[in-house]
């Protein structure tokens, strides 16, 4: 596709309610994370998207700022806008390890440690809402950016909704999407450590260097629980990121 047309694809759909700066802002999202657009690439003026995608110079820079937000692109001021290339998670926005990874402009990985099918654990069972005699699919491998270790993942999803492990390659939001189950929203929890003795080996750590647990919980649509992950990231290496808004001041 040639930078013509993939700028011209953000062009808004009259059929669609969403506001006209969201559209752009999914479809240029969707460009980014698809890795067609990399780290440090520029943007075109929001003149020229302007006139390409047929919305005002208004739309663009909005759409520009919800991006911005969310850690997919960064503006340094005389110099333009460019897709961002700081490993880091914005807490508002929920995606995949790929798709987060592609968003940074970096090429994701996975190392398998082991996938299988086997009775949950009480924790698991706790977290996922599940009986504790439920068949649960684990999925644990290490996580890596441009070949780099980044993090220890283990995902864990009812046998009901996945139960062939080798369904799952690179990406395992894109198995979900296959199967109509995307979530809509999740809970995180992260918490700072310091490494397992085991994690810094595959980690490639110093013995107790300092790591992020985050634990996140995915729901459907229909508020049921789709998958809970833990993970381990090199807190060297990974950054998380908040927008934080003043709450309204009562007189």
């Amino acid at each position: 596709m040639t930078p013509e047309q993939l700028f011209t694809a953000l062009t808004p759909s009259p059929h669609d309610r969403k506001p006209l700066y969201l559209q752009v802002g999914d479809r240029l999202r969707d460009i980014i994370a698809s890795g067609a657009l990399k780290r440090g690439d520029a943007m075109p003026p929001e003149r020229e998207l302007a006139e390409r995608t047929g919305v005002s110079r208004v739309t663009i820079r909005k759409a520009f700022a919800e991006l911005v937000g969310a850690g997919f692109l960064s503006q340094k001021p005389g110099a333009g806008t460019f897709v961002s290339g700081r490993n880091e998670q914005p807490l508002s926005v929920l995606q995949g390890f790929s798709e987060d990874m592609h968003a940074r402009g970096y090429e994701p990985g996975s190392i398998w440690l082991d996938r299988h099918v086997a009775r949950t654990s009480p924790d698991e069972a706790m977290a996922l809402g599940i009986a504790p005699t439920a068949r649960v699919m684990r999925l644990k491998r290490i996580r890596t950016a441009n070949g780099r270790p980044l993090a220890v993942e283990t995902a864990v999803i009812p046998a009901h909704y996945l139960d062939d492990p080798d369904s799952v390659g690179s990406c395992f939001y894109a198995v979900l999407r296959e199967r109509h189950l995307l979530p809509v929203r999740a809970l995180q929890r992260i918490r700072s450590r310091l490494a397992l003795v085991h994690e810094a080996e595959l980690l490639h750590l110093e013995p107790s260097s300092a790591i992020l647990d985050i634990e996140r919980r995915s729901f459907l649509p229909d508020g049921r629980v789709l998958d809970v992950t833990f993970s381990s990231y090199r807190a060297d290496l990974y950054d998380v990121v908040m927008e934080l808004r003043t709450a309204e001041i009562q007189a």
